[in-house]
């Protein structure tokens, strides 16, 4: 019977830790900490370099730690120049897939933050020209993780490489608000039948329908910025709790300045560093400003499928962009595929809030043990939200047409429009007509000329798209009408 040949078992290194000793594959860059983790915590599937602006932040936060440490004589020069390198390396991308612990872990991030200690260490070790897990010569928490702790560490990476997103995001809304825009500007002169609680109510444009959803994006784009201040204060150099046990006193300041200067990012020490450690505030008020964006733009995109229904059964008043064929059973059918994606990452946004909000709400005393809940679901809801609105701008807002003789027939065909004459004929009098029009299913400006109520001039002049859409010309002619109207 043939046998199947079988790989070779990989080479392993032994690393101890204060539980005992520990087999490490020998080419890893990590080492005890991260593989106890790896077997502790395979929850998601999702390692940490799946988020490499975080990976680049864990990195600035150790370079700013061994550039403190080293001036203020608590890290040897050799060793904070390997450890800056190792840092620099990572920021520029190398070394991104030896973050391997899954996000979702328990220890309050201790898992990422040795995982980010050890790769550091291994690589500034063989900078230095020494093997990987030589930490008699540079140790992974001796040096790399001096002066600090998780739990100002892991909040601090977090703030950092929300930094990242929140900017990135801020920039695509912005242009799906300027999409937006400019459809406004093009469907400018397309009139249209308002509704509210989808019943006919009055005229407008689509250009103005259009532009309010600009103006609805472009308002969230705005909070952003605002929460995004909120998550530029740091804990950094408050260690354990927030009394910087084991930090130098200029620590703290020292650090933080680096970091700024690493990242480009105006950040700053919090005042208090025990209120810092424990207290998740900022990402409770991030993830509300992710979920209200979220749901405005799943609301935006409700009104593109319901306004694009049909084609022949439905409004059909607007044309999204065919993007593939919508049924297996039905040839020809044409689904708005674009808009219910983003409906569906709003629904994601909107669950990982109330994960957010519970996690914050579970913090003991003087640390939130659920922060990495919480950062995965920031970081998955700020690139998802990226993704969806960047889909929506590219394969939908910008192909978007307007049906125009449907739109003009529905507004003139509506009884909505009897709400334009009302200043001129009394509510009585409209109420009456609308009445007969939906019964006999005859117009509106017929049965006012009919009826004697107004003359067709003053109807035409009245109904005019000008006079429809916006209060100041109607405005005026309500002021004139005694001269105009009798």
């Amino acid at each position: 019977m043939a046998m199947t040949a079988q790989a070779p078992p990989a080479e392993l290194r032994r690393e101890r830790d204060s539980l005992g000793d520990y087999e490490v594959p020998a080419s890893a860059y990590y080492g005890v900490h991260t593989a106890r983790a790896l077997d502790n915590f395979p929850i998601s599937g999702i390692a940490v370099s799946t988020y490499p602006h975080f990976v680049d932040a864990l990195a600035a936060v150790k370079q700013a730690a061994a550039q403190a440490n080293s001036e203020l004589d608590l890290l040897d020069a050799r060793q904070a120049h390997a450890i800056v390198s190792a840092c620099g390396e990572i920021r520029d991308g190398r070394l991104h897939d030896q973050f391997v612990v899954d996000v979702v872990q328990g220890g309050a991030g201790t898992s990422t933050n040795m995982n980010a200690n050890e790769v550091i260490a291994n690589r500034a070790l063989e900078l230095m020209g020494h093997r990987r897990g030589d930490y008699d010569r540079l140790h992974p928490l001796e040096h790399v993780n001096r002066s600090q702790s998780t739990n100002d560490v892991y909040p601090t990476a977090i703030k950092v490489a929300l930094q990242v997103q929140i900017r990135t995001l801020h920039a695509t809304l912005l242009a799906v608000a300027e999409a937006f825009g400019r459809k406004a500007t093009e469907f400018a002169s397309v009139l249209k039948m308002g509704r509210t609680q989808l019943q006919d109510a009055v005229p407008m444009t689509l250009g103005q329908e259009f532009s309010t959803y600009a103006v609805m994006v472009a308002e969230d784009a705005d909070r952003l910025l605002e929460a995004a201040l909120l998550v530029s204060e740091i804990n950094l150099g408050g260690t354990a709790i927030g009394t910087g046990l084991n930090a130098h006193p200029r620590y703290a300041a020292l650090a933080c300045e680096r970091l700024s200067d690493i990242t480009g990012f105006a950040l700053s020490t919090a005042g208090n560093l025990v209120e810092a450690t424990q207290d998740v505030g900022a990402f409770v008020q991030l993830s509300g400003v992710l979920k209200r964006t979220a749901l405005k733009l799943s609301k935006i995109c409700n009104d593109l499928r319901l306004l694009s229904s049909g084609p022949r059964s439905g409004f059909n008043e607007i044309n999204l962009p065919a993007m593939q064929a919508g049924s297996s059973i039905m040839p020809g059918k044409v689904n708005p595929v674009i808009p219910e994606v983003v409906n569906q990452v709003a629904f994601e946004v909107t669950g990982n809030d109330v994960t957010i909000s519970m996690a914050a709400e579970a913090g003991q005393l003087q640390l939130n043990a659920f922060e990495p809940i919480i950062a995965h679901c920031l970081f998955q809801s700020l690139a998802h939200l990226d993704a969806a609105c960047r889909t929506l701008v590219d394969r939908c807002i910008v192909g978007i047409t307007a049906n125009r003789d449907r739109l003009h027939d529905s507004v003139t065909h509506s009884i909505g429009v009897i709400t334009a004459l009302t200043p001129y004929i009394g509510y009585a009098a409209s109420a009456r007509i609308a009445k007969t029009a939906s019964r006999t299913d005859r117009s509106i400006p017929d049965l006012v000329v009919e009826e004697g109520l107004l003359s067709a001039e003053q109807v035409d002049r009245l109904l005019a798209p000008e006079a429809l859409v916006g209060p100041r010309e109607l405005l005026s002619m309500i002021a004139d009408k005694k001269e105009d109207l009798t």
